[in-house]
């Protein structure tokens, strides 16, 4: 079975496997999605689970520091600025390995926006949303390495 389709088989599975145990945890769905597909558009692997888990977490950071930052600086122009402001430390941040994922950054953060800063439900959330993007992704490609015809030294696929 080609890799595209095993892992979309274990995707689906895995998304409806999600979603009750979101429900069943008291967890949000959507943001834990947001978590699986950080980790879905990085380059893979358990470095890049690692590293989706800490920018999604910097950005949920980064959205505290705007929600609860409004109070110092107010509302109107200022906001906008620290707006801008905190969106170009977001892309700085890349300068350090471990937060060098700005998608991951970004969703985070929005994440928490969406979630109006609820933190204690955006963070499990997305860690177990990334959890769920690793191992959509590598069962996925388990399954297609165990369904592949095995080919002769020749290239050619065995018949059998």
């Amino acid at each position: 079975m080609s890799p595209l389709i095993a892992i979309a088989i274990t995707t689906g599975i895995l998304s409806a496997v999600w979603g009750w145990l979101a429900v069943a945890l008291g967890l949000l769905s959507w943001v834990g999605f947001l978590g699986c597909t950080s980790y879905f558009a990085s380059s893979g692997g358990y470095k890049a689970l690692l590293q989706t888990i800490f920018c999604n977490a910097s950005g949920m950071l980064w959205a505290l520091l705007l929600i609860h930052g409004g109070d110092l600086w107010g509302a109107g122009v200022a906001g906008y600025v620290m707006t801008g402001v905190v969106a170009t430390l977001m892309c700085v941040q890349a300068k350090q390995q471990w937060l060098g994922y700005i998608p991951g950054t970004f969703a985070g953060c929005c994440a928490t926006f969406g979630a109006a800063g609820e933190w204690r439900l955006v963070l499990p959330s997305l860690v177990v949303g990334a959890l769920f993007g690793y191992l959509m992704k590598a069962s996925g490609l388990w399954l297609s390495q165990k369904t592949l015809k095995p080919r002769n030294a020749d290239g050619v696929t065995d018949p059998a």
